[in-house]
């Protein structure tokens, strides 16, 4: 046996002890991972601490379910996976976190320290340089190198993490470390309070100066309201200014869907598109106007842009602005308190324009009517596409479930639906993989935030071919009885990419799929399943979603996209 290995031996603390210490010190309640050889260290210790452990079968899951266990309790989720292979294995979990601001604090193992350095040594998992493969993928890599060093190192990964805006972050450990005696004291208490990302008061003023005095002000508000838990001052300033919101899928529910003044998310359309380019003045608020969010870089602002960002790399990426470095909580505040200092939007001049609304020769409207003109003509465009189904679906997924319910979408035809047309009644409720854009999201992520709240239930609705990547997490969710129930939409194969190819070339290839029984296979891990229609989904799926426990409802159905309009830009 090696002498890195493990012993049956009256236990002494080690550095996986000060790994599951520190981050109780620093109010992790819940772990996410999975096991590995080089990593027993810190998983024997988790058995000696009051942490709870959620295990999934695949890493990537596990990064997933890490990422939705963040965005939910808008706090740091760890996620614990071993060298090598288990490393690796979670490098597409965490673009998604990346893209999508969720702090994970993924822990992995490293070989022994004479392995380190790039040399060919033979050890299991070995990687000439494991934190390379990292770099390109989260916020920052750490290293200790020995058991002192963990506390801190953990600590420092814990604030980058949770630091505007919020991401993922990678801290390795040698396995000979983690297995060293310690002889300190238990980890008692550590800081890792992020500093504060506060707004300049002179852009404050300028930004507050631009928006009063303008004739059409409107909003687009993005994932990183929800992140910062801003939406009551967006809709304070909102209604201050009486300027149309429209939110990016990443913002969905930061501003309430049926306000007079929601412009919702239907940001692949091309009369919301045409009414953000007629602002005089555009606030962009948590978005770096990348591809979904601008149309697919259609979008071409003919006003002015303010552009609140906290991540720095996002600003001005897309579009000339004057650019607000700042969490957008702490930046809209300011300017809900800036803007009712300049007083009401100044009478003289004049009354606001409507914008897109007067395409059809209309007198000048509210703010209001507007808003009300661009939904009726986002209605009247989809109407006109023979498109019912896709539609009375959504309706029944709606229907069903409850208003405090969270949803986890996949990337699947019905998730391209919800992005736009769903309403999901509360903010930080429906999580998706639009950020990076892989499959097998849906599922796992559902579990991470059954996890961080088990007393509601959860949706996650998924295609047939994204469900096969997480189908082995019907055993996590039956092993902790987690209140998921998971709609599969089953099309026979990868539905989106049949139709982009279709479109593209005239016939689609490598897209069609043989695939399980899912009802049978649900069942064969103990969770109930049913088979359901179009006629029934909502009954179904109102009655998995009202029973304890896991359950799978499977719709056979080939569902169509809406008309992009991008393409004719």
């Amino acid at each position: 046996m090696s002498s890195t290995h493990p012993t049956a031996t009256r236990h002494r603390r080690n550095g996986g002890d000060l790994v599951v210490e520190s981050l109780a010190a620093l109010g992790a309640r819940t772990v996410f991972g999975l096991p590995g050889q080089h990593a027993l260290g810190v998983f024997d210790a988790l058995r000696r601490s009051a942490l709870r452990y959620v295990g999934l079968r695949v890493e990537n899951n596990a990064g997933f379910a890490a990422d939705a266990y963040a965005r939910a309790t808008h706090g740091v989720a760890p996620l614990l996976v071993s060298t090598g292979p288990g490393a690796l294995m979670t490098l597409a979990a965490l673009q998604e976190a990346a893209a999508g601001s969720a702090a994970v604090l993924a822990i992995g193992s490293q070989v022994p320290l004479a392995g380190l350095g790039g040399g060919r040594h033979g050890y299991l998992h070995e990687l000439a340089d494991q934190s390379a493969s990292f770099r390109g993928v989260v916020k920052s890599v750490h290293t200790a190198r020995t058991a002192s060093q963990i506390p801190s190192a953990v600590a420092a990964a814990w604030e980058s993490a949770l630091s505007a805006p919020h991401g993922p972050v990678w801290l390795e450990i040698p396995q000979d470390v983690l297995l060293a005696e310690v002889d300190v004291p238990p980890v008692a208490q550590l800081d890792a309070t992020p500093r504060e990302l506060l707004p300049r008061p002179e852009l404050i003023a300028a930004a507050a100066s631009r928006l009063t005095r303008a004739r059409r002000p409107v909003i687009l508000a993005g994932g990183g309201v929800v992140r910062a838990g801003a939406e009551a001052e967006l809709l304070a300033l909102a209604e201050q200014l009486r300027a149309p919101v429209a939110t990016t899928f990443g913002g969905k529910g930061a501003f309430p869907w049926e306000h007079p003044l929601s412009l919702r998310s239907w940001m692949e359309d091309r009369h919301t598109t045409t009414f953000l380019e007629d602002a005089d003045t555009l606030l962009v608020v948590g978005s770096g106007l990348g591809e979904l969010s601008s149309n697919y870089h259609t979008f071409r602002p003919r006003g002015r842009v303010v552009q609140i960002e906290a991540d720095l790399g996002k600003l001005e990426s897309n579009h000339a602005a004057l650019g607000i470095h700042a969490d957008a909580r702490a930046a809209l505040a300011a300017l809900v308190k800036a803007v009712g200092e300049e007083g009401e939007v100044q009478e003289d001049h004049g009354p606001r324009d409507t914008g897109p609304a007067g395409e059809a020769g209309a007198e000048p409207a509210t703010p209001e009517a507007a808003v009300a003109a661009l939904l009726a003509r986002v209605h009247d465009r989809i109407a006109g596409q023979e498109l019912d189904l896709e539609q009375r679906i959504l309706a029944s997924v709606r229907d069903a479930l409850p208003d405090g319910a969270v949803s986890c979408w996949d990337m699947t035809i019905l998730a391209y639906w919800a992005w736009s047309a769903f309403d999901p009644r509360r903010s930080n409720a429906l999580h998706s993989a639009q950020g990076a854009g892989g499959l097998g999201y849906g599922y796992p992520a559902a579990l991470g935030v059954a996890v961080a709240d088990p007393a509601r239930p959860v949706l996650a609705v998924s295609g047939d071919g994204g469900a096969m990547y997480s189908i082995a997490e019907l055993a996590t969710a039956r092993q902790y009885d987690l209140p998921v129930t998971w709609l599969i939409v089953d099309d026979g194969g990868y539905g989106i990419l049949r139709e982009y190819m279709t479109d593209a070339f005239g016939e689609a290839t490598a897209t069609e799929l043989t695939r399980p029984d899912f009802v049978a296979l649900a069942g064969s891990f103990g969770v109930p399943a049913v088979r359901t229609s179009p006629e029934r989904l909502r009954t179904d799926l109102a009655a998995a979603l009202a029973a304890p426990g896991p359950s799978v409802v499977v719709l056979p159905a080939r569902l169509r996209m809406f008309a992009p309009t991008h393409l004719d830009a």
